[in-house]
C-alpha cells in the first residue's frame, strides 16, 4: 500500500494571517501535520503544496517533500482542496509512480493522532472506499431554527432523525483512491467510511483567532 500524504498550505489567510507557520507549542502549525505522518509505513511521501516560499522552506526543513511552489491559479479562494490535491497527485504519479491512495492532511488540524491515521488507512485498505474523519455535532439539526418574519421555523423536521446521533466532517483526515478523486473531484460521498473522532482536541479546526487561543489552552491541559 502506497499512500501519498498531501499537506496544502497557501500563504494567504484572511481570518488568521500567517497561520500555517505561526508557532503553536513552539513549532510552526504546518509541522504538526508533517510530523504526525512521517514514519507511517504506508505513507510513501508527505508532500507540501504551497505558493509561499517561506512555508515551502519550513516544510522542507521539517522533512516534507516540497518539489515546487503551487501555481498561482491554485492559490485563490476559488481553488478547491480537490484541485490542489489533484495537481500534486498528478505530478507525483508522473514522477514517482502510481499510488494506491492519497491522504489530505489540512494543517489547521494539528492535534490529529497517529492512531486515527493508521485506523483510517486500515479501513481504506479493507473497504476500498474513501475514508473521512467525522465528529458528533454539538447541536442536533432537530433543534436548529431559522428566523422568519413571524418567528422561528424549524430547519429540519424529520421524525426518522429523532434520537439519532448526527455527525459532521471535521476536516482532520481524508483518504481516497486516485481514481475516485479524479472521477468525483470530492473527498467523500454517502459510501465513505467514517472515522469517528470524539476528542475535542483532535477535532479542532483552526480558522480564527479564537480557535488559535483555544489550541493554546488545550496544549496546557
Amino acid at each position: 500500500m502506497r499512500i501519498l500524504a498531501v499537506v496544502p498550505a497557501r500563504g494567504g489567510s484572511k481570518r488568521l494571517p500567517g497561520k500555517n507557520i505561526k508557532l503553536l507549542g513552539g513549532k510552526p502549525l504546518i509541522c504538526w501535520s508533517i510530523d504526525i505522518a512521517k514514519g507511517i509505513k504506508e505513507v510513501c511521501d508527505v508532500l507540501v503544496s504551497s505558493d509561499d516560499a517561506n512555508i515551502a522552506s519550513i516544510g522542507s526543513q521539517a522533512g516534507a517533500f516540497v518539489p515546487w511552489l503551487r501555481p498561482s491559479d491554485l492559490a485563490t479562494d476559488e481553488a478547491t482542496s480537490a484541485d490542489v490535491v489533484l495537481h500534486a497527485l498528478n505530478w507525483y504519479e508522473a514522477k514517482s509512480g502510481m499510488v494506491d491512495g492519497v491522504m489530505l492532511l489540512q494543517p489547521t488540524s494539528p492535534f490529529r493522532r497517529k492512531e486515527t491515521i493508521i485506523e483510517g488507512i486500515r479501513q481504506f485498505t479493507k473497504c476500498k472506499e474513501s475514508v473521512v474523519a467525522v465528529s458528533e455535532v454539538k447541536v442536533h439539526p432537530n433543534r436548529c431554527f431559522s428566523i422568519e418574519e413571524h418567528g422561528l421555523k424549524l430547519c429540519l423536521s424529520c421524525a426518522e432523525n429523532a434520537g439519532k446521533k448526527i455527525y459532521a466532517v471535521n476536516g482532520s483526515l481524508y483518504i481516497i483512491s486516485p481514481e475516485e478523486l479524479r472521477e468525483n473531484r470530492s473527498f467523500f460521498n454517502e459510501k465513505s467510511v467514517p472515522i469517528v473522532v470524539n476528542d475535542a482536541r483532535e477535532e479542532l479546526d483552526i480558522d480564527t483567532y479564537y480557535d488559535w487561543w483555544l489550541a493554546e489552552r488545550l496544549l496546557e491541559l
